[in-house]
């Protein structure tokens, strides 16, 4: 049974989706504030992170920054307010992999998870062999989410390799964009945009040490990765 943890501080929606994603079959672990939803994370095991933004004690952002630091893998939804369309881009930029809207529907909502753990189980039966790629000085393990070369090892977020992945699986080619976010997103919206710049951004850092390798913009188009 797939075990969330779910920060929500508005009691009535957190009664109702909690409610209805055990329906589901997950085991969901609510808190109302930050900090105690930390404290819990420090303990537990969970397989998901569903996180509102606005929380007492500790934001949603900083949770998930702490989340982050200790975990790069576990998969980070973020609950955003209608409105607050910079808190879409800064959730994806402090280590969120997707955001749902409120008003959200249960099945919109469930569908996004499922999503996200199909690609966790679906990354589980990878073979090391067909998981490896080697990038100039660079070995790229998409199961282990590594990134090495002699001097220095990264360890990536599940966006950062699947973005890196779908390069090296497209090496030479002209990639557009929406058909990058449509892949790994699984949808190509303006917010879901520019978090994939920033994206492209920290795999250029982490990969800058050798100038064989490059991601170019290719302008009004997307990108080409070349190594």
């Amino acid at each position: 049974m797939p075990k969330i943890l779910y920060v929500e501080d508005d009691p009535n929606l957190s009664y109702v989706t909690k409610d209805n994603l055990e329906l589901e079959g997950y085991e969901v672990t609510h808190f109302q504030d930050g900090k105690e939803a930390w404290k819990s994370f420090t303990k537990e095991k969970y397989d998901l992170c569903l996180l509102d933004v606005m929380l007492p004690e500790l934001d949603g952002f900083s949770l998930a920054e702490k989340i982050r630091k200790q975990n790069q893998q576990i998969p980070i939804i973020f609950l955003t307010a209608k409105g607050m369309q910079e808190d879409r881009i800064t959730g994806l930029k402090v280590g969120g992999d997707d955001y749902v809207t409120k008003p959200f529907s249960i099945e919109e909502l469930n569908l996004r998870i499922k999503v996200f753990l199909k690609r966790k189980d679906v990354n589980k039966e990878v073979t090391e062999g067909n998981g490896k790629w080697k990038l100039g000085d660079y070995e790229f393990n998409y199961n282990q989410l590594s990134l090495k070369s002699d001097d220095k090892a990264e360890q990536l977020t599940h966006r950062e390799a699947e973005v890196l992945k779908y390069l090296c699986e497209r090496k030479h080619q002209v990639i557009k964009r929406e058909e990058i976010l449509t892949a790994i997103w699984g949808r190509d919206d303006y917010f879901l945009g520019r978090s994939l710049d920033v994206f492209i951004t920290r795999l250029r850092k982490m990969l800058s040490d050798d100038p064989k390798i490059k991601i170019e913009n290719v302008h009004g188009i997307g990108f080409r990765f070349t190594c």
